[in-house]
């Protein structure tokens, strides 16, 4: 079967921006270029990869090709990047990074600061996504590295970047908001505002340890959209102290006993060689030691 990168870019990107205007104005094409680059892979697989209404959607036939797309295109950059290599003393180039929310917030601004420090020939490129979505985005190829929380087993390869702890969000007015720490028994009287957003489990764990139901009243995937309603006294939540970077001036973090810490590791794929790139900010953090 005759392949070429090129064609895999172009589907990648068809289905990434959902139409084929968008896609040739990322890739710097035209859009009949990428039209005939699609059509050429599509008789090469002999099936249609993509609907042609909008917005654009991967067949199915294409949800099924779309993954190994993904993860032929990352080998390749990683292979462009580890031949480039032997010619140059340093790490240089892009390297593609998905991270949680709160990571994105509390965390990552600090690693950012380390890389520019230390490797300033590397070039970081953000995609923010949720727990579930990261470890498919890494193993796809979609990116190239990835922060992970308390994952089991830790990757081989993969370093410790923070440890944070689950801390109860209450306003500044609340009556406990001035205690050293609390627990969870001590909330039962508010209505309890969950987030879905990948520390869930964590806040399951925290009340079974505590002996305590866990009972939410209202479970919310956005971060931003808990701690609103927790500003609108709606409820009090309960978040890793990492996004106490994100909270209003009005909201307090209040540490949470018994104390349950997270884990959260930089890491790379693990069903493919990692991009050299990744190595390097792996090995800066390695040197520079995991963020309290």
């Amino acid at each position: 079967m005759d392949v070429t990168l090129r064609q895999l870019s172009v589907f990648v990107a068809i289905a990434d921006h959902e139409g084929f205007g968008a896609a040739a104005a990322a890739l710097g094409m035209s859009q009949s270029s990428v039209s005939h680059s699609l059509a050429s892979l599509e008789r090469a697989v002999r099936g249609e990869l993509v609907r042609r209404d909008a917005p654009v959607r991967p067949t199915q036939l294409g949800d099924v090709l779309l993954p190994h797309a993904r993860a032929t295109l990352a080998a390749a950059r990683a292979f462009g990047a580890a031949a480039s290599a032997r010619h140059h003393t340093g790490a240089e180039g892009a390297v593609t990074l998905a991270v949680p929310p709160t990571a994105a917030h509390g965390l990552l601004p600090r690693l950012m600061r380390r890389w520019r420090e230390h490797i300033p020939q590397v070039e970081v490129r953000i995609f923010e996504g949720f727990a579930e979505e990261i470890t498919q985005w890494l193993e796809s190829g979609m990116v190239d590295a990835a922060i992970v929380i308390d994952p089991d087993p830790v990757p081989r390869g993969a370093v410790p970047v923070a440890t944070d702890a689950l801390e109860a969000v209450l306003r500044g007015d609340h009556p406990l908001a001035g205690e050293d720490s609390i627990g969870p028994a001590d909330l039962l009287d508010d209505p309890l505002l969950s987030t879905t957003s990948g520390a869930e489990g964590q806040i399951r764990a925290l009340h079974a340890l505590a002996g305590v139901p866990y009972r939410p009243t209202q479970r919310i995937r956005e971060l931003t959209t808990l701690l609103s309603m927790v500003e609108a006294g709606l409820g009090v939540a309960v978040v890793p102290s990492l996004a106490g970077s994100m909270l209003p001036g009005d909201l307090t973090l209040v540490p949470l006993l018994p104390r349950l810490e997270r884990r959260l590791f930089l890491t790379g794929p693990t069903t493919r060689p990692w991009h050299p790139n990744v190595t390097a900010i792996r090995d800066v953090c390695e040197r520079t030691g995991p963020e309290a």
